[in-house]
């Protein structure tokens, strides 16, 4: 069985786009508590259906921002397929949850990469200053710079996941859609998202939870598809957490879920 996908960024990217959906609303005035969500993430196959990886969305409150990190691993099984030791780091405005800083740190498969990406804003343009680091098999360090602009609405892998939890579901049309940007170390991508209502799904546990179901996906240079369509259920309590997804691979699926611990 090959595993050639990176289980992490896979997760990192059906993180990126579920938030977009505020965007079609009023943000209202909610302030988060420190906080620590987990999940499991899994590898499904025809029967096969194993547990490949963890990952940890951690949120702590400094009094003007919020500081907020994204840690995650996989399981010495699927090491010896495609190792990774990933975190992400960001702050976010405590007024808007707009993106002051976002850092990717990678570990995949023996190799070594860091995102550093730097906010500034004009009205509704938006640019973002990329410095990426690159180690190669000898050792040696490389760094190139890039500016990232757009107009609108723009987060990145880790800050979108907030605005996620402001959503009012309930005002949503069944098959409404909305567009937004979001910042890569290298790239702008625009991420389209379609209500699907509600469902009643069941968890990695075998608990069932109400969630509302929305998919989307990414596309760059206008409308080139860089992603395949991924899936997720958000919990119709007033926390609105993601607790199911769904994304497709070469071969099976990568799922990931939402544990009490």
């Amino acid at each position: 069985m090959s595993l050639r996908c990176n289980y992490m960024r896979k997760f990192f990217t059906l993180f990126a786009g579920l938030t977009f959906l505020i965007f079609s609303m009023s943000l209202s005035a909610k302030g988060f508590a420190d906080e620590n969500l987990h999940y499991v993430i899994t590898y499904k196959w025809g029967l096969i259906h194993k547990d490949a990886g963890d990952a940890t969305l951690s949120l702590r409150n400094n009094g003007k921002d919020y500081n907020i990190m994204l840690a995650a691993r996989t399981k010495p099984w699927a090491d010896r397929f495609y190792q990774v030791r990933d975190t992400l780091l960001g702050k976010i405005r405590m007024n808007d949850l707009r993106p002051l800083s976002y850092t990717k740190i990678a570990h995949e498969k023996g190799k070594y990469g860091k995102d550093v990406i730097k906010y500034s804003y004009s009205g509704s343009n938006v640019k973002g200053h990329c410095t990426r680091f690159r180690k190669n098999k000898e050792g040696n360090i490389s760094e190139s710079e890039k500016t990232l602009q757009a107009t609108g609405p723009v987060y990145d892998m880790l800050s979108v996941f907030y605005y996620l939890r402001l959503i009012n579901y309930d005002d949503l049309q069944n098959g409404k859609t909305v567009k937004a940007t979001v910042f890569s170390g290298s790239k702008a991508e625009t991420i389209t998202i379609k209500s699907l209502g509600k469902e009643t799904i069941s968890l990695r546990d075998k608990t069932k939870r109400e969630a509302y179901h929305i998919r989307f996906n990414f596309t760059t240079g206008g409308k080139k598809k860089s992603s395949e369509d991924i899936d997720s259920w958000i919990s119709t309590d007033p926390m609105h957490i993601p607790l199911y997804l769904v994304g497709q691979l070469p071969v099976g699926q990568v799922r990931v879920y939402f544990t009490e611990n």
